[in-house]
């Protein structure tokens, strides 16, 4: 059984190690570790994707990370999407490869790039927000989408009550011919989108904007 472990230690010598030796103590097998954020204050954030046995309960994750100085445990959800982290630079290669689908390929690419639920690009049509794209798993549009639209950088979204405790993030770009469109991802139940994540949001859509030539 898959999960992804979001978690926060100290950026020195050796804290990786311990981490990876506490959760292999209490049965964890670790996939992939990718780190997401690195702080001004020493500390690191890490998503640690890894298999768990249906006998051992994600809490003994929790409680083995915990007796680690200096370590915070922010997430543990499951893993839906497999035992495969998908580092930016394959994302960046499927989009590219056919200039006419970029967008249509960066929407499919970026829930396992970002570990987000479901992508979805936007665009106005008649003054509203239509779908230019999305993964099998987004959800209606809402009222709130047209608004999406206006907004000038990558930004984290207020919660929509429609979608049930989904924080949202969103960037915009605009297409070589010049037409503006925004990219929306959803995660159900957090974790929050940090600031890394959000300017590597950006750059993948400025990047797919780029190239798309249709």
């Amino acid at each position: 059984m898959a999960f992804l472990l979001r978690v926060e230690l100290p950026d020195v010598p050796g804290s990786l190690g311990a981490l990876a030796t506490a959760l292999g103590g209490a049965g964890a097998d670790i996939e992939a570790i990718e780190i997401v954020e690195r702080r001004a204050d020493g500390r690191v954030v890490d998503d640690v994707l890894l298999e768990l046995p249906a006998r051992v309960m994600p809490d003994a994750l929790i409680t083995a990370c915990h007796q680690l100085d200096g370590v915070k445990v922010d997430w543990i959800s499951r893993y839906n999407a497999g035992a495969n982290l998908s580092m930016d630079l394959e994302a960046v290669e499927r989009f590219t490869e056919d200039p006419t689908t970029a967008i249509e390929q960066l929407v499919d690419v970026i829930p396992a790039t970002f570990r987000t639920d479901w992508a979805m690009a936007l665009h106005r049509v008649d003054g509203q927000a239509q779908i230019m794209a999305k993964s099998a798993t987004a959800p209606k549009l809402v009222d709130e989408a047209s608004a999406w639209l206006g907004i000038r950088k990558s930004k984290v979204l207020r919660e929509v009550p429609e979608w049930d405790s989904t924080v949202l993030a969103a960037s915009p770009a605009r297409d070589r011919r010049g037409d503006g469109f925004v990219v929306v991802v959803g995660r159900h139940g957090g974790p929050e989108f940090l600031a890394s994540e959000l300017a590597r949001l950006g750059h993948m859509v400025s990047l797919a904007a780029s190239v798309q030539s249709r």
